[in-house]
């Protein structure tokens, strides 16, 4: 007499379990969606916790200094994809540079507000195509190099004008400090933009295909016809575009030309950067990554200012959340990476 053993189907509880760990698998892994989970959870926790946070009011203005940080986050991110160690220290300089050469041309070279922007971005341009020549064609380190153009860079501007700021600009230039529908212009009119076309080019063009092969095996890369050091050159001189195009932004908010506009804006662009998902050692790296790792780092120091907290706390706040990030991401490949 034989008997049949039917298996038993999973109880619901086991689906649902499996369902679980399913998704923490996904949010884990995925840095973009951690840090979607980790933005709405912060929105939740200072809004009940923080008074006059979670008001449309101080969310939308925070974004103004979001633009400024998200644009040159997005820098970092189309240099450091390109890998063997390229950085760029040196945005926050090229920011400052750029702002001062805006006000000079826009006031007392007397070209106006776009002869203005054309010196800034033309100066953007040189500075980063200076940078990809010595680290993409002459091959020296990419930390040497924009360690040595910041302080080449940031020095340029307080010689020009003796340290002091330039305020008298076009009133044509302070259209980007208005608001459409409660947020700054500047949102709308640049950074999405910015964002759209920084996103094509890296995921819907041969640019953004040569950029990442380059950062996974610049040696296989070269074997396929990509010319490596002409796309680390070009990465480098989209970086110094960014720059300047964040030091005309920042001219605006500031309302005056400035030679210190952009001290310390590179480590926190390189800290959103990798926060946002990008892999240091190059290759890796998506727009709504460092998009989300933008709005994530101006929602936590908004939060502290609100809350009136000495401002020595956002640092400390950001490296914890880097740091958390990087071990969760860490952990869940080695857990779940295994298993998958």
């Amino acid at each position: 007499m034989s008997v049949t053993l039917t298996p038993k189907s999973p109880s619901a509880g086991t689906r649902q379990g499996s369902l679980l760990v399913t998704a923490a698998r996904r949010i884990l892994l995925d840095r973009t969606m951690l840090l979607t989970v980790l933005l709405l959870a912060m929105l939740v926790i200072f809004g009940t916790q923080v008074s006059y946070f979670f008001t449309f009011a101080n969310l939308s203005s925070s974004t103004a200094y979001a633009v400024e940080i998200g644009l040159l986050a997005l820098a970092q991110l189309i240099v450091i994809v390109t890998g063997r160690g390229s950085i760029d220290l040196s945005v926050g300089s090229m920011v400052s540079l750029s702002s001062m050469l805006f006000g000079l041309a826009a006031t007392r070279w007397h070209l106006g507000l776009a002869g203005g922007v054309a010196v800034a971005l033309l100066s953007g341009l040189a500075m980063g195509a200076i940078n990809g020549f010595l680290i993409a064609r002459l091959r020296f380190p990419a930390l040497i190099v924009t360690l040595a153009t910041l302080y080449a860079f940031s020095s340029i501007p307080l010689v020009l004008t003796d340290t002091v700021p330039i305020s008298d600009l076009p009133s044509g230039l302070y259209g980007l400090t208005n608001y459409l529908a409660g947020i700054p212009l500047q949102v709308f009119v640049i950074y999405l933009p910015v964002i759209v076309i920084t996103w094509f080019a890296l995921n819907r063009t041969s640019l953004g295909r040569r950029l990442y092969a380059v950062g996974t095996n610049d040696i296989a890369a070269q074997f396929a016809g990509i010319d490596v050091a002409r796309t680390r050159f070009w990465a480098y001189t989209s970086s110094g575009l960014l720059a300047a195009l964040t030091a005309i932004v920042s001219t605006a908010r500031f309302a005056s030309a400035r030679p210190d506009a952009g001290s310390s804006m590179e480590l926190m662009a390189i800290t959103v950067a990798v926060l946002g998902g990008v892999a240091i050692n190059g290759g890796e790296g998506r727009v709504s990554g460092v998009v989300l790792a933008t709005f994530t780092v101006t929602i936590i120091n908004n939060a502290i200012t609100v809350a009136d907290f000495p401002a020595i706390w956002q640092v400390g706040a950001l490296g914890i959340i880097l740091l958390l990030a990087a071990l969760l991401n860490s952990t869940a490949r080695r857990v779940f990476g295994s298993a998958g």
